[in-house]
């Protein structure tokens, strides 16, 4: 018999947005992956730190941060050879993921290369949306709005189009791009709409106006707009 592969959302950061499933299922593996970029430390470990077993055994998928998409996907078919090699040997692997698994999560690159194998289950987690829209107070959609969640790395005219179409709209990966995100966001007239959130719930977390955000952003951070189009007051 294999062991199981368990994709858990960690949630987007305070360890006590966790869910008690996925508390439950890291302090139980005998297995715990996660990712991390070269030479640091993995966020989503510290996350999880607590509930991992001293006993364990840790694997790290080191993923480079570059525009170019082979070298993170040969560390993903790296990291599910050595995950496979624990399965194999009848160990439950957790494969700890930021956020939500399904939800812009590198646990879906595992799954990928894993699933037609292996059991597997997946914990979801609260998302940096759903935080970011809770600690900024920010209600995201009521009656019939729909809710229009996009990249920041898309191309200038693509968002605009997708933001002139939406009701409330949450842009990810802000980062580099926030000031033309900006630009396009003013040019429709909804930079007064526009609250920034950068690293949701954390002790570094910071709730600005989108005209007082940093330039350049970084990665963990978002962009909230509501347009108000179906007033529910």
């Amino acid at each position: 018999m294999t062991g199981t592969l368990i994709g858990v959302g960690l949630g987007p950061g305070d360890p006590d947005l966790m869910t008690l499933k996925a508390a439950r299922a890291i302090s139980a593996a005998d297995v715990v992956a996660y990712p991390a970029l070269p030479d640091t430390d993995s966020f989503a470990r510290s996350i999880a730190a607590d509930l991992i077993r001293p006993d364990a055994h840790e694997i790290v998928i080191e993923v480079p941060m570059t525009k170019a998409r082979e070298p993170a996907q040969a560390a993903y078919d790296l990291g599910a050879d050595r995950i496979a090699e624990a399965l194999e040997a009848g160990g439950n692997v957790a494969v700890l993921c930021e956020g939500d698994p399904f939800f812009y999560g590198s646990f879906m690159y595992l799954h990928a290369r894993l699933a037609d194998r292996f059991p597997v289950e997946v914990i979801p987690g609260i998302t940096s949306v759903s935080a970011g829209a809770a600690r900024a107070a920010a209600p995201l959609t009521a009656r019939n709005e729909v809710l229009t969640v996009l990249p920041g790395p898309l191309d200038s005219d693509t968002l605009a189009a997708r933001i002139s179409d939406a009701d409330s709209i949450v842009i990810m990966k802000v980062g580099r791009h926030l000031a033309r995100i900006r630009d396009v966001l003013a040019a429709q007239g909804l930079s007064d709409r526009a609250v920034y959130i950068e690293r949701a719930t954390l002790s570094a977390e910071r709730i600005l106006p989108l005209a007082q955000a940093p330039d350049p952003a970084p990665y963990f951070s978002l962009i909230l707009v509501t347009k108000g189009s179906d007033p529910w007051l």
